[in-house]
């Protein structure tokens, strides 16, 4: 009985022991391969865009690299995928990426369909509509027999059916495998709105050919948390992912930035002494460095930077911050404390 019972312990153990080490193979094929491999949309201003020489910029790129940083202290150990929205999650499940990091929605469907699992929401969003100036609309309720521009293999195609149906409001969806399709076919005059989560709006507007002519309303139809995505079954990339997020935005609220890190080096705050490392091990324990988080912010800033640079209302795109606003600002950003 006592052998038995040994044997069933042992046999326990090594199931824990082989789980645990499938569990942390990417962050070690990661830094055998010397890189991520970083899934982005094909082209979207202020989120991921290739300057046609391979050099990539975006929020979303951002958030890639700030993983790289981490992992590396190098912000380029970056490979990046551009994937439509119909490919990304199977590429992410296929494992030909790492990481999705491309304005894709959290939903319960993709998670338990795909296999895959979300670190956070970097970006709260909603589905809204753009239009001519010149049909003179003023709110969606005025939109009555419209052609509608919706691409496929994303969730505004479901929510632009609730809400006209729910509204007994005639409809005609016009459907567009791309995102490049998708504007030209609106430009072109193919339809009469075009509908997508509001950052892609304005990103696609400054596309259109003659932008001006173009308004986005006011209208939100939808909930739309959009954030980085990984396989699920490795908990140690998850956390990886999930804790450098958390790390910006903790870097934000902490008044710590890329222009100010090093005086936070010398800082006796007790918050600012474990987020810079020099009090605990809370890098370690996720594989990285003690300063893991010194790296991420010195290469590419805090939450905060990272949105205004790319997609602020300083930047070309010009997206009003708001819910993605710190909770200490008016809006719903929030992090658990590394403590």
């Amino acid at each position: 009985m006592i052998l038995k019972l040994r044997q069933i312990f042992l046999a326990a153990l090594f199931c824990v022991i082989a789980i645990a080490a499938a569990d942390a193979q990417t962050l070690k094929s990661i830094q055998a391969r010397g890189h991520i491999l970083c899934g982005v949309s094909q082209g979207l201003p202020g989120f991921s865009q290739d300057d046609g020489k391979g050099n990539w910029s975006g929020f979303d790129v951002d958030f890639c690299r700030a993983l790289s940083a981490a992992i590396f202290n190098d912000p380029s150990k970056v490979q990046f995928v551009p994937l439509n929205a119909a490919e990304r999650f199977d590429a992410l499940k296929d494992k030909k990426i790492d990481i999705l990091s491309r304005n894709s929605t959290w939903t319960i469907s993709r998670e338990a369909d795909y296999g895959i699992v979300f670190a956070g929401i970097t970006y709260y969003d909603g589905q809204g509509f753009m239009v001519r100036k010149s049909r003179n609309v003023m709110t969606s309720m005025d939109l009555q027999n419209v052609k509608i521009c919706v691409q496929t293999g994303t969730t505004t195609e479901i929510n632009i059916t609730d809400y006209f149906n729910q509204n007994g409001m005639r409809f005609e969806i016009v459907k567009f495998p791309e995102v490049t399709s998708l504007l030209k076919g609106y430009d072109a005059g193919n339809c009469d709105v075009l509908t997508a989560d509001v950052s892609q709006l304005y990103a696609l507007k400054l596309e259109t050919t003659k932008p001006g002519e173009h308004t986005i309303l006011a209208d939100i139809i939808s909930k739309e948390p959009l954030g980085p995505a990984v396989r699920a079954g490795d908990e140690q990339w998850l956390g990886i992912v999930k804790w450098t997020h958390f790390a910006l935005l903790n870097a934000e609220e902490l008044g710590v930035g890329a222009k100010n890190i090093d005086d936070a080096l010398k800082s006796e705050k007790p918050d600012i002494k474990r987020l810079t490392g020099r009090d605990g091990d809370y890098g370690e324990k996720l594989g990285l460095s003690r300063d893991w988080v010194v790296r991420v912010v010195r290469h590419t800033g805090n939450y905060g930077e990272v949105f205004e640079r790319n997609i602020g209302v300083k930047s070309r795109v010009g997206i009003p911050r708001g819910l993605n606003h710190l909770w200490s600002a008016g809006g719903i950003q929030y992090a658990p404390p590394i403590r």
